[in-house]
This record gives C-alpha cells, structure tokens and sequence, in this order.
C-alpha cells in the first residue's frame, strides 16, 4: 500500500539550537501555513495546545539496524517505536506546541521541537479529557 502526502506549511524559527523534544522547549517560532488552508485555522486561539504533525525531512533513511536504538532520554538500547528518535520507518514527528497568536495564515508557537523549515502535514487540538 502506498500513502500520499501532501504537506499544509513549513516551520519558521531563528533558534539556532533545537532542544530534542517539545516538552523540554522554550523555542518560539511560527508555523506559516499555505493560505489555501488558511480557513481551517479559524478558532485556534492564544493559549491554545495544538498537535503538529510533520515530516523529519532531515533524517537519514531508515534502514533494518534502527530498530533498536539509544534512547536520548535514559541512554538504553530501545525498540524504535518506544522512543522519540527521528530515524524512523516512516520520518513522521509529532509535537504540542503552545498557540501565542494568529495572523492570518502564521501560527506563532511556543515549545517548538522542529527545524526551520519543517515540512508541517497537519494540526489537531490537543484534547486531553477525552472530549473533543
């Protein structure tokens, strides 16, 4: 089976280091959105939490010995779907990231995990009580 995707915006931040996780971040910066989407962001708000799912269009290609790796976070060999690292079957990231505000089809965020230049696939609220 083959997926499609198609990508909604990019990354844009001058932070020149990128911590390796969105929860230990600080960094701000904006996801700048293609204006034919621009619609889709009405009732995002300041303050809001919202998921980005992207593209790790950095990553080396993923071969059968990145099944296991060392985790950044406890330094243990780990299966690969149990840790965070961007060397995966499919290079697909996810993070929760803080709204600061919209202006027109520009998000900016705070807690950004991403590279500049980020290819962004799509933005989901952050529901945590089962609601939604």
């Amino acid at each position: 089976m083959s997926i499609e995707l198609r990508t909604i915006g990019v990354v844009r931040t001058n932070a020149e280091e990128i911590p390796r996780h969105w929860s230990v971040s600080d960094v701000e910066g904006t996801l700048e959105i293609d204006e034919e989407y621009s619609e889709g962001l009405r009732d995002i708000e300041p303050g809001q939490r919202i998921v980005v799912i992207f593209n790790f269009h950095r990553s080396p290609g993923f071969a059968p010995e990145f099944l296991r790796q060392t985790s950044g976070q406890n330094g243990r060999e780990m299966g690969v779907f149990s840790i965070c690292s961007p060397i995966r079957p499919n290079p697909i990231g996810m993070s929760v990231v803080e709204v600061l505000g919209i202006r027109g089809a520009n998000i900016d965020v705070r807690r950004l995990d991403m590279l500049d230049g980020t290819p962004i696939l799509d933005i989901k609220p952050l529901i945590e009580d089962g609601r939604g």
